[in-house]
């Protein structure tokens, strides 16, 4: 299998020698992606396939990682679709209505993308603790967020939101007013136009908003590890559990989870565009 991957790298590296013949933007694009993004890649996979099979699918299908497994995509998941709900409402919001603000909230979304993680992470376990702001009102109800898989939930949801938005806005403000006009005059309902006017154009940028905080949210570290115990089969996460193999110095171990992470991500992004191409298509 080691020898698979060398072989890999072997004809990548052959490829990026025949770059002369291209044109100055290929040359840049391939030289660029391949430092960047493709060798990056291609040597967590080589490292973790320098172990046998069986000792791969023994550290891959550990009871543990199994668990961080299911905490992180599970829950990624679920960020990521209630995103994508919340995210259309508020996009529609900062669109389509004028008040007070609304610049300042327009500008607060992007909070996510300017703030530290570890900060998020430190303020959102501070406001959702037993004795935080919204977590005092919670402790009554029996609901704990901080330092639970709730808590991952919630930092995965703030860090993600605004991929969801953005994406969605852009398409609302091309959006002409005078269609959905012309779907009330024929008589269709509110719920009629939304789905039959403007839910086909606004579906694609929804799948991709949705499929890029989701991708933000499974690769999420420095929040989660504040706002979550950390806790094997409660609410450890695989980023998690990668940096704790690292701080045992089990380099092996942390690029088998990496590259069993790598590998569920693009599977769940491939059907994610290819929902999106159905989109396009039918929309």
């Amino acid at each position: 299998m080691a020898k698979t991957f060398q072989n890999l790298v072997s004809t990548l590296i052959t490829r990026l020698g025949s770059l002369g013949r291209l044109s100055w933007p290929w040359r840049i694009t391939w030289l660029y992606l391949t430092v960047v993004l493709l060798l990056p890649i291609a040597a967590l996979v080589l490292r973790a396939s320098s172990l046998d099979l069986k000792d791969i699918w023994a550290i891959a299908t550990n009871p543990v990682a199994l668990s961080a497994y299911n905490v992180t995509f599970t829950t990624g998941l679920s960020a990521a679709m209630i995103n994508g709900l919340a995210g259309v409402v508020i996009a529609w919001v900062l669109v389509r209505y004028e008040f007070p603000g609304r610049r300042l909230l327009d500008a607060a979304i992007d909070l996510p993308f300017a703030i530290p993680t570890a900060v998020a992470g430190l303020t959102l376990s501070t406001i959702y603790s037993d004795a935080g702001w919204i977590g005092s009102w919670l402790a009554p109800l029996g609901i704990k967020v901080s330092f639970t898989r709730l808590g991952v939930m919630v930092a995965m949801i703030f860090i993600s939101l605004p991929f969801v938005v953005r994406t969605v806005q852009s398409v609302l403000q091309m959006l002409e007013v005078e269609t959905e006009e012309a779907a009330w005059l024929l008589g269709a309902s509110d719920w009629q136009t939304f789905r039959r006017v403007l839910l086909p154009p606004l579906m694609p940028a929804i799948l991709t908003g949705v499929a890029q905080g989701f991708s933000r949210a499974v690769g999420e570290y420095g929040s989660v590890v504040i706002i979550s115990g950390n806790i094997p089969f409660r609410d450890l996460i695989a980023p998690v559990l990668i940096y704790q193999h690292l701080e045992e110095f089990d380099y092996t171990g942390a690029t088998v989870i990496g590259t069993v992470l790598l590998l569920i991500s693009l599977a769940i992004l491939v059907v994610i565009n290819l929902l999106q191409a159905l989109g396009h298509r039918y929309g």
